[in-house]
């Protein structure tokens, strides 16, 4: 089974999807939070009051998406991923015992992405929080033309991008937006603030009885 799970990891096919789609989620997310609003305000087919309500609602919403994807994917279900994947897929293999972190990966593997020039110039700025003076890594960025870049962790990470963003967009943000847009708007004043009226349990009728019979 996890010898299954590791074959489908290291797929480059899925490691070039994941990134394509986890880039797109954001860009598409943040374009339509700017995008469906607008293109509802000029919409001159819509009377104005509408317009600014559909608008905000929209807006609320996308916003909402937005929300949920920065707080979940990355320090959610990419960092658990990680964590899954070194202590049990993972368990004792080469790669993932030399990094501490996700974010000690994600940079060494931004590195490993550069030309070897560039590479040398970043590690003797030394801005990184991160030296990788441990398990040759600083070593094999600088030496090495091509440093290996550890396919099988960049694909857990992006695979657990993927499900956070299914799971998040699909699953909590619509659930989540209903309990905060209305309330929103209506702080806004758009929409109207219904007061609470007291049901009073209604009285069985009493009928009159003929005592004269």
């Amino acid at each position: 089974m996890i010898s299954a799970i590791s074959k489908v990891i290291t797929n480059p096919t899925l490691v070039s999807v994941a990134q394509n789609t986890n880039a797109s989620v954001a860009s598409e997310t943040v374009l339509k939070s700017v995008g469906r609003p607008g293109f509802i305000l000029i919409d001159n087919d819509i009377d104005p009051a509408t317009k600014k309500y559909a608008a905000a609602k929209e807006f609320l919403y996308q916003a909402t998406c937005l929300a949920i994807y920065m707080a979940l994917v990355g320090p959610v279900f990419k960092n658990g991923a990680f964590k899954v994947a070194k202590k049990y897929i993972y368990k004792g293999e080469e790669g993932f015992n030399k990094f501490h972190s996700m974010k000690e990966y994600l940079a060494y593997h931004k590195l490993a992405d550069k030309s070897q020039t560039n590479r040398v110039a970043s590690l003797s700025k030394d801005h990184s929080q991160f030296k990788f003076d441990h398990d040759k890594l600083r070593e094999d960025l600088i030496n090495n033309k091509t440093p290996e870049k550890y396919s099988h962790i960049k694909g857990a990470i992006e695979l657990g991008s993927t499900i956070g963003s299914v799971l998040g967009l699909a699953i909590l943000a619509p659930q989540v937006s209903h309990a905060f847009i209305h309330p929103a708007l209506k702080f806004l004043g758009m929409e109207e603030k219904h007061p609470k009226v007291d049901k009073q349990i209604p009285q069985p009728e009493l009928k009159h009885v003929d005592t004269k019979a």
